[in-house]
């Protein structure tokens, strides 16, 4: 079966304001009232617009009931809750989409208001729940009030996005933007990247109040509350290296560095609790392991803006332009030798002692900073081998034999033109 994006690339979408988007998996039970209610919504507000059902192979006779109802099909092949709606999108013909789920917990006969904000100009309208409100039974306990609001902060804290319901499933958009973001998740993390991907480029994003009610069918949801959790929060820290990445490696640096300089002198004393040589070991090895994860940062970072995920940071870019090969082999040479100087100043006081029993705990402390400085030479070095891979040029792909012809005959016409 061909794409849907190839199937109707060619269709006029200007005749059409609103394509009203039903994602369907075996929604036999509610399909039917929640066209009736997109139709109905559609008719009052005397709007040219159409209802398109993305079905992701439903078994039940959902396909015949929405097409009885007035809907119009496209059928998925590719599984999954981000697929059918990418499909979907592709489908449609309206300038502006609207999608909604299908099990009739949404309320289609009221979306005057994501209309509205749509025609003044907004690219994204997603709904809030919490202002609108929610029935009795409507959303489980642990999603209202732990994984929703959780996952919705996580999302405003790292990529400002002004949304307090991240994971509502009743949002509007101009249909052209949201195909220029190029969104790829196939399952329900799609709804966090739509927003997510739309706040980097800056799309102008708003909330407006609706209500929630519980739905209509009699078998359990799609959703799975720790899997599908879990997906999102993969993908907002996948999608964020700064969180992911450089504030915990930051983070465990700092808190290594000031725990070294409190224990280099000696034992340190905390209330009645000592820190002595084991702990100091410890705040060697937060320096290390945060300056291993700032270099996975610094190339997961360059990975994701060289293939597109991540749109370009002026400040990052820079930042991230002046980390040259050179400059990191200065760098690693550096700490290595830093460290070379230190394990041989170590093993000078203990060959003084004719290599018997240290009792200098200071020896200790300079040969464990002394093979951490190494250790990280070593592991900055690589890193900006692996970061100078990406500013490689990339190779381009050979001409296959008709952009050869076809070469040829456009040289053939310019030399005939030429001649006198």
């Amino acid at each position: 079966m061909a794409s849907a994006e190839g199937q109707f690339a060619g269709q006029r979408v200007d005749r059409i304001e609103l394509s009203i988007l039903i994602p369907c998996l075996n929604e036999a039970e509610t399909i039917e009232r929640c066209i009736e209610k997109a139709r109905a919504f559609i008719a009052r507000a005397d709007i040219n617009g159409e209802v398109v059902i993305a079905d992701n192979g439903s078994t039940d006779g959902s396909i015949a009931l929405a097409i009885a109802a007035g809907a119009r099909v496209v059928q998925v092949v590719e599984r999954g809750y981000g697929a059918a709606l990418r499909a979907g999108i592709f489908a449609a013909r309206g300038r502006y989409v609207i999608i909604g789920d299908g099990d009739d917990s949404y309320d289609f006969l009221n979306l005057d208001p994501f209309v509205a904000k749509l025609r003044e100009g907004f690219d994204l309208v997603i709904g809030n729940r919490f202002r609108g409100g929610i029935e009795p039974g409507a959303m489980p306990f642990l999603h209202r009030y732990l994984g929703n609001p959780v996952l919705s902060l996580i999302g405003r804290t790292f990529f400002d996005a002004p949304i307090r319901d991240f994971h509502c499933g009743l949002r509007g958009f101009d249909r052209e933007r949201i195909i220029a973001l190029n969104c790829h998740t196939n399952g329900m993390e799609f709804a966090s990247e739509m927003i997510i991907v739309a706040t980097l480029r800056n799309y102008s994003i708003t909330e407006v109040p609706t209500t929630l009610k519980k739905d209509g069918r009699s078998r359990p949801p799609h959703l799975r509350t720790w899997r599908d959790g879990w997906r999102h929060l993969r993908f907002l820290l996948m999608f964020s290296p700064r969180w992911l990445f450089f504030y915990p490696g930051l983070a465990l640096i700092a808190l290594g560095l000031v725990g070294a300089i409190l224990l280099f002198p000696g034992p340190f004393m905390i209330g009645g609790v000592g820190l002595d040589a084991h702990t100091f070991l410890v705040a060697a090895m937060s320096i290390l392991v945060g300056t291993q994860i700032i270099g996975f940062g610094m190339i997961a970072r360059r990975f994701a803006t060289a293939n597109g995920f991540l749109p370009e940071s002026k400040h990052l870019s820079a930042a991230l332009a002046a980390v040259t090969v050179e400059r990191g082999l200065i760098v690693a040479a550096s700490a290595t030798t830093i460290g070379i100087i230190g394990m041989a100043w170590s093993l000078a006081k203990w060959a003084a002692l004719d290599f018997g029993p240290l009792n200098y705990p200071v020896v200790m402390r300079v040969l464990i900073l002394s093979l951490t400085a190494i250790a990280s030479g070593i592991q900055i070095a690589f890193t900006s081998f692996l970061l100078g891979i990406f500013d490689l040029p990339r190779r381009r792909s050979a001409p296959d034999a008709a952009d050869l012809a076809r070469d040829v005959t456009i040289r053939a016409a310019d030399a005939g033109a030429s001649a006198p």
